[in-house]
């Protein structure tokens, strides 16, 4: 028996353990990551050299209705960040109006100190400093 048909025995057997729901060296989750694992083949034997057999196990997942881990994985990441970035939305929003807010808020802080310095020069009076105690 060549490595490479024994390979793809130890595939297949690890694919009915997994689907049936009873691996005896993986977590058993229906991922190509468990497959491997519980098959003993590398990764790669999967998603390069036997790209049928992890076709073939996808679509007995998706025969199942089962999701596989890592998409549900995935799905939930997804979920998080969508969150996260409307949360950064409002966060943006609000620090612009904030913005907007203290840059209004400085124009007439200047505007009332230039008023105040007019009003000085044309008095023609001196400010005194006061002692201090």
């Amino acid at each position: 028996m060549s490595p490479d048909h024994d390979e793809r025995a130890r595939i297949q057997k690890a694919m009915e353990r997994i689907l049936d729901g009873t691996p005896e060296h993986s977590n058993g989750a229906l991922t190509i990551v468990a497959l491997a694992t519980e098959a003993g083949v590398p990764r790669n034997a999967l998603t390069q050299r036997h790209l049928d057999l992890k076709n073939h196990f996808y679509e007995k997942v998706k025969a199942l209705g089962g999701t596989p881990d890592s998409e549900r994985r995935l799905r939930q990441e997804t979920a998080r960040l969508k969150r996260l970035r409307e949360v950064d939305r409002k966060v943006i929003q609000q620090l612009t109006a904030d913005n907007e807010a203290l840059v209004g808020a400085l124009h007439l802080a200047q505007l009332k100190n230039e008023e105040l310095r007019q009003r000085l020069a044309e008095s023609g009076s001196k400010v005194q400093a006061i002692g201090r105690r």
